[in-house]
């Protein structure tokens, strides 16, 4: 239960996301600007550049690295005064069985994102602190 304007950027702004979702980024999401994702779970770094953003209703970015594109639609509507819906839609997942997993691995990281900014938003708590803590190398 939160006003679109605060989800929109929480999504955004680097500062807010590594609040629940990355360990950090080299810059804020914008039109055409490449900036580097890193997770936590993770020992890459990830190239991820802003395709067309709206300020409160639609951002889109191409994180494939250069590579067919994978391109990430997020768009919020507001739904009354202070809540918002927020859809993810991902593009090109190739039409066979590697594809079917990357789906579903997809799917399961977009959930994960989405019940982690609402736990982070509305609630002040990080899901994703320590959770994959059991990927890194001892």
């Amino acid at each position: 239960m939160k006003p679109i304007e605060e989800v929109f950027e929480a999504i955004v702004d680097p500062e807010k996301m590594s609040n629940y979702f990355l360990e950090s980024s080299s810059g804020r999401l914008e039109d055409g600007v490449t900036v580097a994702w890193k997770f936590p779970e993770f020992e890459d770094i990830f190239p991820v550049t802003g395709k067309f953003i709206r300020a409160y209703d639609y951002i889109s970015f191409d994180w494939s690295g250069g590579e067919e594109g994978m391109v990430v639609e997020i768009f919020l509507e507001a739904f009354h005064q202070n809540f918002t819906v927020v859809r993810v839609k991902e593009s090109f997942m190739p039409k066979d069985d590697d594809g079917i997993k990357q789906a579903i691995g997809q799917t399961e990281g977009w959930a994960n994102f989405l019940a982690s900014l609402k736990a982070s938003l509305e609630y002040g708590i990080n899901l994703r602190k320590g959770a994959f803590d059991f990927m890194k190398p001892e």
